[in-house]
């Protein structure tokens, strides 16, 4: 029996525990939280509410996750999501095949990617710090039977630290290459965003990407979608995914949340944000895509997508040409609404 094989029954356990969807339920942090700050009458001004009305259309029943993007425009719940620190200390899930060509390797907090190929692996992302490096995602390549040795690229999604934190370790333990924008190295260079002391450092400046570029490695091919908002250099990542002689498109969107900080800065990074989910509709529906993944599990659902998995089924992963679409439409009507309410402030 194989590895995925024997950790299925105990990974569906873990996935659906009660702790968990409490604590998916109200995620925050660095990636997940808003940092909205608008006055509850700015919540209810009718630009507001149309557009969340729209989102929440979109929406369905299927793509609820993403309304968390305007949950300080929504009635308070009464409940509040965990810190990252204690998404990081959950045990890690199993590492998992979402495709054939598509390891996940991450933690209940941030998403690791890796995709074996004929020259080695790429690893998209790599988690908070060279700790999570280690004891999640070079465990976890090592538990899928692929060797982190042969990581021979890291591509950083965006410039914050639960993103590159473990790139050094990569780089300095097996000679990874890094790969990001340009706009997010010099960010890194010049004055971090996100930084706290137990995340790891940036890696020094390496391999640059560019917008509609083909990222080519063993006959893997990463199309490069700039989507700046969540940072000034966020990427989105366009690639073929394959599951038994099956192929589908896929589109990892490189930053969801709103955490832009605070004026003058906050509206310019939204309209961009806004217009890069207009640029990404656009590509995916040219292209077909019918996977959407994220970089943090509180949105894909990434590790109750695998649960749901049984022999013979569907692929959870692949959710439609129409999903995709209605994603992108809940996240640009939720940064319109959260728009709408900061400059009626």
């Amino acid at each position: 029996m194989s590895f995925f094989k024997r950790r299925a029954t105990s990974l569906r356990a873990e996935a659906v525990t009660p702790t968990r969807r409490q604590l998916l339920a109200g995620i925050c942090g660095c990636c997940l939280g808003s940092g909205l700050n608008v006055s509850p009458a700015a919540a209810q001004i009718p630009a507001v509410q149309q557009h969340i009305a729209a989102a929440r259309a979109a929406a369905g029943s299927d793509l609820q996750a993403y309304m968390r993007l305007v949950q300080p425009l929504l009635p308070a719940s009464g409940t509040s999501g965990p810190t990252p620190a204690q998404l990081r200390a959950m045990p890690p899930p199993a590492p998992f095949k979402a495709f054939d060509n598509l390891v996940f390797v991450g933690n209940h907090y941030v998403t690791a990617w890796a995709i074996p190929t004929a020259d080695g692996i790429i690893l998209i992302d790599a988690l908070d710090n060279d700790a999570e490096a280690e004891h999640h995602a070079e465990a976890g390549m090592r538990g899928a039977g692929l060797d982190p040795a042969q990581v021979k690229t890291v591509i950083v999604t965006h410039g914050h630290a639960d993103h590159y934190g473990g790139a050094n370790w990569f780089a300095q333990r097996y000679g990874s290459r890094v790969a990001m924008h340009e706009a997010d190295w010099a960010m890194m260079e010049t004055g971090l965003e996100y930084d706290r002391p137990e995340l790891g450092r940036p890696p020094r400046r390496d391999i640059v990407l560019r917008d509609g570029e083909i990222f080519r490695q063993g006959g893997t091919a990463i199309e490069i979608l700039f989507t700046p908002g969540h940072t000034w250099g966020t990427i989105s990542l366009l690639m073929d995914v394959q599951e038994g002689g099956r192929r589908h498109r896929a589109m990892l969107w490189g930053g969801t949340a709103f955490n832009f900080g605070g004026q003058p800065r906050r509206v310019p990074r939204l309209q961009a944000y806004i217009d890069s989910t207009v640029k990404a509709q656009q590509a995916a529906q040219r292209q077909e895509v019918d996977v959407f993944l994220s970089n943090h599990t509180g949105w894909d659902q990434a590790v109750e997508k695998n649960a749901r998995r049984r022999p013979g089924g569907p692929n959870p992963f692949v959710i439609g040409v129409d999903a995709t679409q209605r994603a992108l439409t809940v996240m640009r009507e939720c940064a319109l609404a959260t728009m709408a309410a900061w400059t009626a402030a």
